[in-house]
Protein backbone atom coordinates (compact mmCIF):
# COMPACT_ATOMS: atom_id res chain seq x y z
CA UNK A 1 0.00 0.00 0.00
CA UNK A 2 1.35 3.52 -0.91
CA UNK A 3 1.86 6.29 1.24
CA UNK A 4 -1.05 8.27 0.42
CA UNK A 5 -3.95 5.43 0.53
CA UNK A 6 -2.13 4.46 3.61
CA UNK A 7 -3.25 8.16 4.90
CA UNK A 8 -6.39 8.22 3.14
CA UNK A 9 -7.13 5.23 5.27
CA UNK A 10 -5.68 6.43 8.54
CA UNK A 11 -7.84 9.59 7.99
CA UNK A 12 -10.70 7.57 7.33
CA UNK A 13 -10.63 5.73 10.75
CA UNK A 14 -9.87 9.18 12.38
CA UNK A 15 -13.40 10.89 11.12
CA UNK A 16 -15.31 6.97 11.21
CA UNK A 17 -14.10 6.89 15.41
CA UNK A 18 -14.87 10.70 15.95
CA UNK A 19 -18.57 10.32 14.32
CA UNK A 20 -19.99 7.00 14.80
CA UNK A 21 -20.58 4.75 18.11
CA UNK A 22 -19.28 0.95 16.83
CA UNK A 23 -20.93 -1.38 15.66
CA UNK A 24 -22.04 0.84 13.30
CA UNK A 25 -24.34 0.59 9.74
CA UNK A 26 -22.32 1.92 6.97
CA UNK A 27 -22.95 2.50 3.69
CA UNK A 28 -20.26 1.23 1.10
CA UNK A 29 -20.78 2.84 -2.27
CA UNK A 30 -18.95 1.13 -5.64
CA UNK A 31 -19.01 1.68 -9.27
CA UNK A 32 -17.57 -1.11 -11.23
CA UNK A 33 -17.72 -1.88 -15.25
CA UNK A 34 -21.15 -3.55 -16.10
CA UNK A 35 -19.91 -7.20 -16.10
CA UNK A 36 -22.07 -9.95 -13.56
CA UNK A 37 -18.85 -11.07 -12.22
CA UNK A 38 -17.52 -8.20 -11.46
CA UNK A 39 -20.54 -7.20 -9.45
CA UNK A 40 -20.81 -10.95 -7.99
CA UNK A 41 -17.19 -10.40 -6.59
CA UNK A 42 -18.62 -7.31 -4.96
CA UNK A 43 -21.88 -8.97 -3.53
CA UNK A 44 -19.77 -11.92 -2.54
CA UNK A 45 -17.63 -9.89 -0.45
CA UNK A 46 -20.40 -8.60 1.73
CA UNK A 47 -21.95 -12.12 2.22
CA UNK A 48 -23.47 -13.80 5.52
CA UNK A 49 -23.17 -10.07 7.09
CA UNK A 50 -26.50 -9.32 6.52
CA UNK A 51 -26.03 -6.30 3.71
CA UNK A 52 -28.46 -4.58 1.93
CA UNK A 53 -27.28 -4.20 -2.06
CA UNK A 54 -29.24 -1.95 -4.30
CA UNK A 55 -27.16 -1.77 -7.70
CA UNK A 56 -28.10 0.83 -10.53
CA UNK A 57 -26.89 1.03 -14.09
CA UNK A 58 -25.35 3.91 -15.61
CA UNK A 59 -27.82 5.96 -18.70
CA UNK A 60 -25.40 4.22 -21.01
CA UNK A 61 -24.89 0.32 -19.40
CA UNK A 62 -21.23 0.51 -19.42
CA UNK A 63 -21.40 1.41 -15.34
CA UNK A 64 -22.90 -0.63 -12.28
CA UNK A 65 -23.26 1.17 -9.18
CA UNK A 66 -23.92 -0.88 -5.78
CA UNK A 67 -24.78 0.94 -2.20
CA UNK A 68 -23.61 -1.55 0.43
CA UNK A 69 -25.34 -0.99 3.46
CA UNK A 70 -24.06 -3.22 6.44
CA UNK A 71 -23.40 -2.64 10.11
CA UNK A 72 -20.04 -3.26 10.76
CA UNK A 73 -18.39 -4.00 14.23
CA UNK A 74 -15.20 -1.08 14.13
CA UNK A 75 -13.56 1.37 11.72
CA UNK A 76 -11.38 -1.19 11.04
CA UNK A 77 -13.18 -3.54 9.70
CA UNK A 78 -14.81 -1.31 7.34
CA UNK A 79 -11.18 -0.29 6.09
CA UNK A 80 -10.31 -4.07 5.61
CA UNK A 81 -13.69 -4.44 3.18
CA UNK A 82 -12.40 -1.44 1.11
CA UNK A 83 -9.38 -3.17 0.61
CA UNK A 84 -10.56 -6.49 0.04
CA UNK A 85 -12.95 -5.32 -3.01
CA UNK A 86 -10.03 -2.49 -4.21
CA UNK A 87 -8.43 -5.81 -5.87
CA UNK A 88 -11.46 -5.99 -8.05
CA UNK A 89 -10.43 -5.17 -11.73
CA UNK A 90 -11.88 -1.49 -12.69
CA UNK A 91 -13.66 -0.92 -9.33
CA UNK A 92 -13.95 3.32 -7.63
CA UNK A 93 -14.75 3.21 -4.00
CA UNK A 94 -16.98 6.39 -3.09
Amino acid sequence: MDKKTEEFYSRLREELNNTSVWPSEYLYKFIVPTDAKKIEEVENAFDNLGAVIQTTQSKTGKYTSLSVNVTMESPEHVIEKYIEVSNIEGIISL
